[in-house]
């Protein structure tokens, strides 16, 4: 369906791929994966779109038919009065009405060929998309994401994750011959990323994903790109099954290589031992000997066994250290909301109260469309009489509009001078520990993926001195190793957190306590009471731990390789074997 050879590509500040291929056959459900800024999205729009690139190699998408793509960015029509099941009917009544034009017409025509190829055409469409049963599609679809209540809602009423799903319907009930999606789990909750994933796993068709979400790559793929230095590793099977995999082929090609740079070695020294031997005695066979060493060592040589690409391209989080002690009481207080109330059309939230203090750690949890979004960034803005900070409280604030915190148009370079850094090189120095490299920095950051937007989001936030972070999706768009990072570093921080998270993981692994969204309230959750809900209504316990444990080997095993500590990985990459096969 899609195969390349050998394809190259990259902009004039950073190659992206180096003679990659890849192929995807019909019916295969295939994730793409790479850490931020390896160029996933370029390669999936040059996949749909190859006449827009000059690119080195072969790219074929023979029998792939029409590419449906759905964008990380979507929303465009969400305003549109019209109902969610008129929406997802528009593609089917459109194509009645051409059928029903053409039958017209051939009631009148005296020459009826065009007609009758047209009407042919018509139907092998409405054939390829089961167009005669849509209504009962449409329905299906809409139960299995949890939607088939929402059929006679308007558009515009749906929440933000709500649209996403429709959207994917929408792509879906279309039969591409490939269909494509960006990041569509970006910013769901825990409800609509199981429709999600269910919806993936329901479709007959061929899907190319790109993801982070450790939730999707560990039930919805049976196989596998991943994109890592310029490379890319292909793999028939799951996430699961790859990820091993990738780590036992590493082990074995690093005691490969460090078995022939020993060999090399000891060959190097032999023949340094004998031509200094020769130099002393005329002794034929020693002279035999020689040259046997040095065309033994020009054959170690040649073979040339790389050592493994390990790149644990984990940035160094480190949130603003907050130094001062706030006494408990009143003084440590830093946020007060009393009787707060968020409406547009229809009110969203009524009489909301709730405190923050110093270094407490609170999670706003709740459904796609509850007003979390609107009340964190009108705490934000702060104008609000029901909002009141303490003189003690330094705000800093991470956004889903990345515009809002970040000028677009800047490079990385003036965006960190306007913070007060002097030099290039301070820049450079700085944010090497967020994984941009210096050719990156003098581009705009229009330029950047959605990920590398949200880690320099993230640098800035780390380079001022909050006590108070107001977080909206922090670990949006970041690669697997990112959200770990960040997970780390919120654990440590010792100010104050208010995160507005879908992330399972995050909130459990960070948050003090948690603010539960739902019918216009706020309902205070431990995090033991919000643990057990998400066991119970999305998440396994026990996968969940053994995931934990999973990550935590993987990372110790990418660390010894780095150390090229052979013995270390293979002994942990057993345990991780053993908890593989109880997932």
């Amino acid at each position: 369906m899609v195969t390349a050879e050998k394809l190259s590509f990259g902009f004039p500040e950073k190659d992206l791929y180096k003679e990659i291929s890849f192929a995807l056959e019909p019916g295969r459900h295939c994730a793409l994966i790479g850490s931020n800024g390896t160029g996933k999205t370029t390669l999936v729009d040059i996949i749909r779109r190859p006449e827009g690139y000059l690119f080195d190699g072969k790219l074929l998408t023979e029998g792939a038919g029409r590419i449906g793509y759905l964008s990380q960015f979507t929303g465009q029509e969400k305003n549109r009065n019209i109902t969610v099941f008129d929406y997802l009917s528009e593609e089917f009544i459109r194509l009645q009405e051409k059928t029903d034009a053409v039958c017209g017409a051939m009631e009148t025509a005296e020459e009826l060929d065009d007609l009758l190829e047209r009407y042919q055409l018509l139907l092998d469409e409405a054939q390829s998309i089961d167009a005669d049963n849509y209504e009962r599609n449409i329905q299906r679809q809409l139960r299995l994401a949890e939607l088939d209540g929402k059929a006679d809602l308007e558009l515009s009423k749906l929440s933000g994750g709500e649209y996403k799903l429709v959207q994917v319907i929408r792509q879906m009930l279309r039969y591409p011959g490939l269909l494509i999606m960006d990041e569509p789990d970006v910013f769901l909750d825990f409800e609509n990323l199981t429709g999600l994933g269910d919806l993936i796993n329901a479709y007959e068709g061929t899907l190319l994903v790109i993801t982070h979400s450790r939730y999707l790559l560990g039930r919805c793929f049976d196989k596998i790109w991943h994109l890592e230095n310029c490379g890319l590793q292909e793999f028939d099977g799951t996430f699961l099954e790859y990820n091993y995999s990738l780590l036992q082929g590493k082990i074995e090609l690093q005691e490969a290589t460090q078995a022939n740079d020993a060999e090399i070695r000891r060959t190097e020294e032999m023949v340094v031992r004998l031509r200094k031997e020769a130099t002393l005695v005329a002794d034929p066979v020693k002279g035999r000997a020689l040259k046997a060493k040095v065309s033994y060592l020009g054959r170690l040589e040649a073979r040339n066994i790389k050592a493994p690409f390990v790149e644990l391209r984990r940035p160094e989080i480190a949130l603003p250290v907050v130094e001062e002690e706030i006494p408990d009481g009143e003084e440590d207080v830093l946020l007060q909301v009393t009787d707060y109330s968020l409406a547009f059309e229809e009110k969203l939230l009524e009489k909301v109260s709730f405190t923050v203090r110093a270094h407490e750690k609170i999670a706003i949890v709740g459904a796609n469309g509850t007003g979390k979004t609107s009340l964190l960034r009108e705490l934000w803005v702060g104008n609000n009489p029901a909002v009141r900070y303490s003189e003690n409280a330094r705000i800093g604030f991470f956004s889903q509009l990345q515009e809002e915190t970040l000028n677009v148009e800047n490079t990385c370079y003036q965006e960190f001078y306007e913070l007060g850094f002097e030099t290039p090189r301070s820049v450079e120095e700085y944010l090497q520990g967020y994984c941009f490299a210096p050719d990156h920095l003098d581009q705009p950051i229009e330029k950047l993926s959605g990920g590398e937007k949200n880690l320099l989001q993230l640098a800035k936030l780390c380079a001022g001195n909050a006590n108070l972070l107001l977080l909206d999706e922090p670990s949006g768009h970041l690669d697997t190793y990112a959200q770990m990072a960040l997970d780390k570093a919120l654990a440590e921080y010792r100010g104050a957190i208010l995160m507005v998270s879908h992330d399972f993981y995050s909130i459990a692994n960070c948050a003090d306590a948690i603010l539960y969204v739902e019918n216009g309230t706020i309902r205070h959750m431990s995090p033991r009471g919000f643990r057990k809900m998400i066991y119970k209504h999305h998440f396994s316990r026990e996968y969940l731990e053994l995931e934990a444990k999973k990550k935590e080997l993987e990372t110790r095993i990418l660390l010894c390789l780095q150390e090229e500590n052979c013995e270390e990985a293979k002994t942990l990459c057993e345990a991780l074997g053993t908890i593989v096969e109880q997932m």
